[in-house]
């Protein structure tokens, strides 16, 4: 029952903000020209997911984000690990590295778009990117974290290069490679938002639906787009969390 209780805590906060936003709207406290009351987004979401591309809009988003997020995790967890474990690697890649994770992710659009276009293979690059980074860093730390007592400790055991990587670093390094494939899978969700808004073209997605509704002033298809991103991205958190907790339960709590 506390388990349950627990679950539904989540939940009150956004319970409360959608009375007062249905209050305020049914009691004309707010032009509701801008804050649409909820029962029109409701409609509006009805008409839109009966009569137009909605299953494929999100087809699209999870298609992009999904396949940046992929090319982006492993060229990440593979740079971490190769600076974590090399020196020489760390002094000729790490300044380059350094420098260019300083620079605002959507800086590089303009030059994505012209090397790519505006396509899916821009989008996608993007979306790569945005986790490459957050991983990175993470596998990195993680990999340098593993303390000179535990490799002395495989010394004394007489462990091979490929066991000191496999029963040793990479377990121990766990828990930091996990966070940053967590937060890259939360930066490519909203890179992919970010691509498919910005890089205006033709084409569906969820970030295409924000636009349609702002060209049409559309505030209800707007508050509609965004929910359903947000939700989206609440759904892949989650999932996160649970497959986190999943591999870490050697940890203990």
């Amino acid at each position: 029952m506390s388990l349950n209780l627990k679950n539904l805590r989540g939940a009150v906060l956004p319970l409360a903000l959608l009375l007062v936003w249905y209050a305020v709207t049914a009691l004309g406290l707010v032009n509701t020209k801008l804050i649409v009351p909820p029962e029109k987004v409701l409609q509006v979401a009805y008409k839109f997911v009966m009569r137009g591309n909605f299953l494929e809009s999100i087809e699209a988003s999870l298609f992009r984000d999904l396949s940046g997020f992929l090319l982006g995790s492993v060229a990440g967890v593979l740079l971490g690990v190769l600076m974590g474990l090399s020196r020489w690697t760390e002094r000729f890649v790490g300044p380059s590295f350094n420098t260019l994770k300083q620079i605002s992710l959507f800086a590089w659009l303009p030059l994505i778009s012209t090397w790519l276009g505006t396509g899916d293979a821009a989008k996608i690059l993007f979306v790569a990117l945005s986790a490459f980074y957050p991983v990175a860093l993470n596998t990195f730390e993680g990999v340098r974290g593993v303390s000179k007592a535990q490799l002395e400790v495989a010394r004394v055991y007489a462990f091979t290069y490929k066991q000191l990587i496999t029963k040793l670093i990479l377990p121990s390094a766990s828990p930091q490679i996990l966070t940053g494939l967590h937060l890259g899978l939360i930066y490519a969700w909203m890179a992919t938002i970010g691509a498919e808004f910005l890089l205006i073209s033709s084409g569906s997605g969820l970030g295409d639906t924000v636009i349609k509704g702002r060209a049409a002033f559309n505030i209800e298809l707007i508050v509609f787009g965004m929910l359903t991103i947000g939700l989206i991205g609440a759904i892949f958190n989650h999932i996160a969390t649970r497959i986190e907790r999943r591999l870490l339960v050697w940890r203990g709590a």
